[in-house]
């Protein structure tokens, strides 16, 4: 007698469940924002200017592409006719309108930055050029006590304390800030004019 051997179960749901799994991956993958895309919500969110190094941890990209990305940005930018590029700025990078649309923008914020007094402009000016620089030898090159000056523009946030010299009494260090790169319109202190030149540059400001 011939045993019937029984058949095996086919599981006919089995194709259209991996054939659903990869439409549903093919489908997020294309609803993913652009990392473009990415970098410029980011950059138009910041107050300050945000490092590659940041931006390559937050995308989880090398930095050679996130530049790579900003370039092709610009270029896009360049090609559509916007008012706005992304620029380096010292630390990062941020998003500047371009000088031609200055004037409408200042309209729209009417209130002017304080102005420097005199004794500021000659400690900024100080530190812009001999960074980093002591309180003691910013006081010997002036000839006075700049000690309430120095506690005005770290309050302003112009200068900053950068660590300490290394020497007898360990005096605290000031270098210039991003902050002070915004204030004066320069992208980096490569923009700054030459040393007889500096007085004139702070005084117009």
């Amino acid at each position: 007698m011939i045993k019937r051997i029984p058949s095996a179960k086919v599981n006919s749901l089995q194709p259209v469940d991996e054939f659903n799994s990869c439409a549903e991956t093919i489908r997020k993958f294309f609803l993913l924002p652009h990392p473009q895309r990415i970098i410029e919500a980011i950059l138009f969110s910041a107050s300050e200017p945000v490092s590659s190094r940041k931006l390559s941890l937050l995308l989880k990209r090398s930095e050679k592409e996130i530049l790579s990305l900003i370039e092709s940005l610009n270029s896009e930018y360049e090609r559509d006719g916007h008012s706005f590029r992304i620029h380096r700025i010292f630390s990062g990078y941020q998003i500047y309108t371009l000088p031609e649309y200055g004037e409408w923008v200042k309209k729209l914020f009417a209130t002017k930055k304080p102005k420097l007094s005199q004794a500021a402009k000659e400690v900024l000016s100080i530190v812009a050029l001999k960074q980093p620089v002591t309180k003691t030898e910013i006081d010997k090159i002036r000839g006075v006590d700049s000690t309430s000056t120095l506690h005005y523009l770290l309050e302003r946030k112009l200068i900053k304390i950068a660590g300490r010299a290394k020497r007898l009494g360990a005096p605290f260090i000031y270098k210039t800030t991003d902050e002070f790169l915004k204030y004066f319109g320069l992208q980096s202190l490569e923009d700054l004019p030459k040393e007889e030149e500096l007085d004139s540059f702070f005084n117009r400001t």
